[in-house]
């Protein structure tokens, strides 16, 4: 009651004739409307339906009715106490609900793309830990490579050192058999030429010694 009251000043106040404004019928089942301002004109509408929206034309504070105009186009008067600046509770907590509604979808897809993001992050997590170990792999195996490749090159140089190494003692080794081929050669002419001096030793035995037995059976 206080609330239509206030309502009733607050209409009081506004100029005449209003300019054209959008209203909603109040919380109320259902409210005729009459072809004049009063209870004695017919009524051009069964009934509007609460929380339909009427455009209004006009208000008359003195009599307390406003001319609107339906949604279908029809034209009448109500009284002014069933018209509100709002929709009705139930509309307005229809429309909560559908932004509620909205709001928790919205949620609920912002919750599965948090999951969906995290998921990824932990594919993404696992897939830089697999990486981390094939790039410590690939390390362990290219420090392996550089300490085999560096003996490797010691090898090299070490094979290079031993055949040097075997080719010196290989010209050592072919000098020493042609000193001994040499010593070999020299004792054998040394020996030919002892043999060839006993030889020619037992001839001058040969001859000589006889020589000499004559000589002194002649002297005696």
């Amino acid at each position: 009651m206080i609330r239509r009251f206030w309502l009733a000043v607050w209409m009081l106040v506004v100029a005449w004739p209003a300019l054209a404004e959008t209203m909603y019928i109040d919380d109320t089942l259902y409210v005729p409307l009459r072809a004049g301002e009063g209870l004695q004109y017919k009524i051009v509408h069964k009934g509007i339906k609460s929380g339909t929206p009427v455009e209004v034309i006009r208000h008359n504070p003195d009599s307390g009715y406003s001319e609107v105009r339906t949604p279908e186009g029809i034209t009448g008067y109500m009284p002014t106490r069933y018209l509100v600046a709002k929709p009705i509770a139930k509309q307005r907590l229809a429309a909560l609900q559908k932004q509620y509604d909205a709001l928790r979808e919205r949620s609920s897809s912002a919750e599965a793309r948090e999951k969906e993001l995290n998921a990824q992050i932990g594919e993404l997590t696992r897939e830089r830990d697999r990486l981390a170990e094939q790039v410590n792999a690939l390390q362990t195996e290219l420090n392996n490579i550089k300490r085999i490749s560096a003996n490797a090159v010691q090898l090299d140089q070490s094979n290079r050192e031993l055949r040097e190494e075997n080719v010196r003692l290989r010209n050592e080794v072919e000098l020493l058999n042609s000193d001994n081929q040499r010593l070999k050669d020299d004792s054998a002419q040394k020996m030919m030429l002892y043999g060839a001096g006993l030889v020619l030793l037992g001839v001058l035995i040969a001859v000589v010694v006889p020589n000499l037995k004559r000589q002194k059976r002649s002297s005696w």
